[in-house]
C-alpha cells in the first residue's frame, strides 16, 4: 500500500516534469508539436492531451467531479480536448494545482479502503483498493511523459534530468 506521503511526493514529481516537458515542447512549432510521430497518440501535443485527459479523469473520480473532469468527453476517443497550445498549457498547470491540493488532502485511511468507479472503456463498474487507482494514475503520467520525452529526444529536444531523486527538494 502507498501512504499520503508517496502520493504527495508523486504529485510534486508529476508537476515538476510537467514544467519541464512543457518548456521542452516549446522549443518546437506548434505544427512540430501536432505532427504525427507514429507514437500511440500519434503527436506530442495529443499525448500531452490524453495525459490531462487522464489525470482530469481520475481526479475527478477522487474527489467526485472536478471542473476539468466535468468538461471533457467521458472516453478520450482521439480528440484533443484541447486544441490549441496555450489552452492545453493552462488546463495542465491549474490540474496540476488540483492534484497537489488534493494529495495534501490525502489520509492512509481513504488509500486503505475500497473505491469504485464507472469505466468508459470497459463500460462497467470497477473497484479495488484505492490506493492502487492512486498508484495507477501516477504511473499512467510517468508512461506516457515517457513517450514525450522520447518524442522531444527524436527532436533533439533534451528535458535534462528525469529522475525523481533529480528534483529540487521544496524549501
Amino acid at each position: 500500500m502507498i501512504t499520503p506521503e508517496y502520493a504527495n511526493l508523486l504529485a510534486r514529481y508529476n508537476r515538476w516534469m510537467n514544467d519541464k516537458i512543457y518548456t521542452a515542447s516549446e522549443q518546437l512549432s506548434d505544427t512540430e508539436r501536432k505532427a504525427d510521430r507514429g507514437a500511440f497518440f500519434k503527436s506530442i501535443h495529443s499525448t500531452l492531451n490524453h495525459l490531462v485527459w487522464g489525470d482530469a479523469m481520475w481526479l475527478g473520480r477522487f474527489t467526485k467531479g472536478t471542473a476539468l473532469e466535468r468538461s471533457m468527453p467521458t472516453t478520450p476517443g482521439g480528440v484533443d480536448v484541447h486544441a490549441d497550445w496555450d489552452e492545453l498549457k493552462a488546463a495542465r498547470a491549474v490540474l496540476d494545482q488540483e492534484l497537489l491540493v488534493w494529495a495534501a488532502s490525502l489520509d492512509a485511511n481513504w488509500l486503505a479502503n475500497d473505491f469504485s468507479w464507472y469505466s468508459g472503456m470497459t463500460k462497467s463498474m470497477r473497484s479495488g483498493p484505492a490506493w492502487q487507482s492512486v498508484a495507477h494514475m501516477f504511473n499512467h503520467q510517468t508512461h506516457h511523459r515517457g513517450q514525450v520525452t522520447t518524442l522531444l529526444s527524436q527532436q533533439r529536444v533534451d528535458i535534462g534530468a528525469t529522475d525523481l531523486m533529480m528534483m529540487p527538494r521544496e524549501t
